[in-house]
């Protein structure tokens, strides 16, 4: 009996896989995407290039009745041939709520700097991972994460979505966060593509920068989250690029995504970024997102007779549904379809974002060791960014909803790009558990005298400050707002073992750098961030953090001193000129000869550690480097020893590269062997007319390094014989 139950349902499977050969699991993501398309007619592949915005859209249209409320999109499905609709999330910090009203209340990681900040790749995975859970959980099949735009502008509004001003450093880890969003079976979207470097004008800006330093920057970035991740689908973004839009940019989607890096995913419009019919389909892109945000259905009746009349070809049409099925075979969407209602374990996901909190945070400056906090303290002092009832997010899009709600409610703006949250973990009262004999006294540091007042005679003084930015609203400048170094210098004059703990997006001034004996910079961190920041700051947790970013000593060392374009005045149309090409960062300090506040890469520790041995060989045409580090300090501790290349004769963008990098854990007098391959690509130059990346012939200098302006940096030389690899380093 139980032999013919057997056989009975081996017939209907293999009956229903006639039926539906794209259901075929033993075929390849080609083949059945394939077949899938062969069955639709066209009627139904126009519903795979046109997404709807998952909430009511002003007066203009209601949401799809559909899509999963006060989300971000929703493309129909075809259930007929059982293809399940996608439903899309943001964000790269978790499952955010496009709306107030009932937002979706979610574990949030870390601002993406501060993941970049752990230089680990594991726990970048990790959080991936965990986002990606609470996303299916959550009824979502498609996130919009894995967002890498370059740190060319400190002031950005949109920094902490992002990771860092280094190609490989900042490629790496959002690789590592997109696989592990991937490995939910739902798909990561690789963004903004390409050269969205500020949101002031980020409608009208038009970034000009050429082709040579884009590969060797921006895109190289793009490319190496490509090559490790694969991502199902790509978001172009809203900025034109050399005066065309980039989701209407032949070049950026066709030439170099589709042609010379041979995506094979599909690539989406931001929302509101679609400004054709014609024109954006002959150029690549293949989905309009979200057509509520945009003047009209590009991808819905227009295309339809942009393709009978020919003007977008059958083939290109079908190559554009094509790619979307494919990424849903690829990526495990339709042979998992996802439900809302999934269980989600928060406890053990808040432990993941304190985690990626805890290793992300950076030891600036601690002068006299005086951090970690010492047990027996007597009296405690807290002062500002409301430290005693939560930690601050980031504003916009990927705004994830605390559970327990806003801590701060209330705080301008309240509407888009707000509201301004606070994740409810306080600081405040994780500090005063591990201090339970210490009087632990807050002040909200609105009045810098009363504050001072209140700092005098305590055993140590944490100053909490903060800067809030988000989507559509970059930072006036990266001093401090509301008056918060004023309040800085009054408490550190008043009490010299002041320590200062920075919320904020990315780098900021700190005229009074000298004055405070600690600085920690704990970026948004997230969900349990209260709790993280305390652990660093008692010595439970070892900080580990190193900068993915360059911390001016002023603007007036910026390649733009000024932001361009006018806030004030969002439609008129501008440039802003990249004139240091590739020379991003770390690399236009090195190649003007400028001194930074903090340098890219540093971080202190608690512990101290050496580094010796330092080898080089080469093999099968790839540079390896080997070297031993030891924790030479009384505790455990992680490092992040940095690999930099600089030639001898051959002409960079700058004086040196980030070649490569590990992160090792090592217990007091403990000592490791590490090695590390350096990618090819970043010990030449990109040529432009033959697509080809060139490594001249000479010397070349290998240097061991604490961060990038390590005067002690160990080095090697070594010779390289002339190479020329394809565009993608081979």
């Amino acid at each position: 009996m139980k032999l013919k139950l057997a056989i009975a349902l081996a017939l209907a499977a293999m009956s229903a896989q006639a039926a539906e050969p794209w259901m075929d699991k033993s075929l390849s993501a080609d083949k059945r995407a394939e077949l899938a398309l062969q069955a639709m007619t066209q009627q139904e592949k126009l519903r795979w290039v046109l997404g709807h915005f998952g909430s009511d859209f002003a007066n203009k249209t209601k949401k799809h009745p559909a899509a999963l409320p006060f989300s971000a999109g929703y493309i129909e499905g075809v259930p007929r041939l059982g293809l399940p609709a996608l439903f899309e999330t943001d964000a790269g910090l978790g499952v955010a709520t496009q709306a107030t009203k009932t937002p979706r209340e979610r574990t949030s990681l870390p601002s993406g700097l501060a993941t970049t900040a752990t230089w680990n790749r594991e726990l970048a995975y990790q959080g991936g991972a965990m986002i990606g859970a609470e996303a299916r959980a959550s009824g979502f099949n498609v996130m919009l994460a894995g967002g890498v735009n370059l740190l060319r502008e400190p002031r950005n509004g949109r920094n902490f979505e992002y990771a860092g001003e280094d190609p490989l450093l900042a490629g790496t880890m959002v690789a590592q966060q997109v696989k592990g969003i991937q490995s939910n079976n739902i798909i990561a979207t690789m963004k903004h593509y390409a050269v969205n470097d500020q949101e002031t004008g980020r409608f009208v800006v038009d970034a000009r920068l050429d082709d040579a330093s884009n590969r060797m920057s921006d895109l190289l970035a793009f490319q190496f989250l490509m090559e490790q991740a694969d991502p199902g689908s790509v978001m172009c973004s809203y900025n034109r690029l050399n005066g065309v839009y980039a989701c209407e940019n032949d070049y950026l989607l066709n030439q170099v995504l589709k042609k010379d890096w041979g995506y094979k995913g599909y690539v989406m419009t931001d929302w509101g970024a679609t400004h054709s019919t014609v024109e954006s389909a002959n150029a690549g892109l293949d989905q309009q997102s979200g057509w509520e945000f945009d003047k009209s259905q590009y991808f819905g009746g227009a295309l339809e007779e942009a393709v009978t009349n020919g003007h977008v070809s059958q083939a290109r049409f079908d190559n554009m549904v094509f790619r979307v099925l494919r990424a849903m075979f690829d990526k495990g969407v339709v042979d998992n379809p996802v439900a809302e209602g999934g269980a989600i374990d928060y406890t053990a996901h808040n432990l993941v974002s304190r985690a990626d909190a805890e290793e992300g945070m950076v030891l600036l400056k601690n002068a006299g060791n005086v951090l970690p906090l010492k047990a027996g303290a007597k009296k405690i002092v807290i002062i500002g960014a409301h430290a005693d009832v939560g930690v601050l997010a980031g504003g916009g899009s990927s705004l994830v909803y605390p559970i327990g709600g806003n801590a701060v409610p209330g705080i301008a703006p309240t509407s888009w790009p707000g509201p301004v949250v606070y994740h409810p973990s306080s600081p405040m009262k994780a500090i005063q558990a591990r201090a339970p004999g210490a009087q632990v006294v807050f002040n909200d540091g609105s009045d810098p005298g009363a504050a001072a007042q209140a700092a005098a005679g305590a055993d140590v003084v944490l100053v909490f400050a903060q800067q809030w930015v988000g989507e559509a609203l970059d930072a006036v400048s990266l001093a401090l707002p509301d008056n918060q170094d004023a309040l800085i210098g009054a408490v550190a004059k008043a009490n010299p073992k002041t320590v200062v703990v920075l919320e904020t997006s990315g780098p900021v001034l700190m005229p009074w750098v000298d004055q405070a004996a600690g600085i920690l910079q704990a970026w948004y961190p997230g969900t349990s961030g209260g709790e993280a920041i305390a652990r660093v700051l008692f010595g439970e947790v070892n900080p580990s953090g190193h900068l993915p970013a360059t911390f001016p000593a002023s603007e007036s060392q910026l390649p733009r001193p000024k932001l361009d374009g006018d806030p004030k005045n969002e439609a008129v149309r501008f440039t802003v000129n990249y004139h240091e090409g590739a020379a991003v960062g770390y690399k236009w300090f090195d190649l003007k000869g400028l001194k930074p506040l903090f340098p890219f890469g540093h971080g202190l520790s608690y512990t101290q550690f050496a580094y010796s041995g330092l080898t080089a060989n080469q093999k099968d045409g790839k540079l390896s480097v080997s070297f031993k580090i030891t924790n030479t300090g009384a505790v455990k501790g992680k490092d992040v020893p940095q690999l930099y290349v600089s030639p001898l004769n051959a002409k960079w963008e700058a004086p040196k590269r980030l070649a490569g990098w590990d992160k090792v854990e090592l217990a007091p007098g403990e000592s490791k062997q590490v090695s590390v391959t350096v990618d090819p690509r970043l010990l030449g130059m990109f040529d432009s007319r033959s697509k080809t990346w060139r490594i001249a012939k000479g010397g070349y200098k290998v240097l061991l390094a604490h961060d990038a302006a390590d005067a002690k940096a160990a080095s090697i030389t070594v010779q390289l014989p002339q190479r020329t690899l394809n565009v993608a380093g081979k």
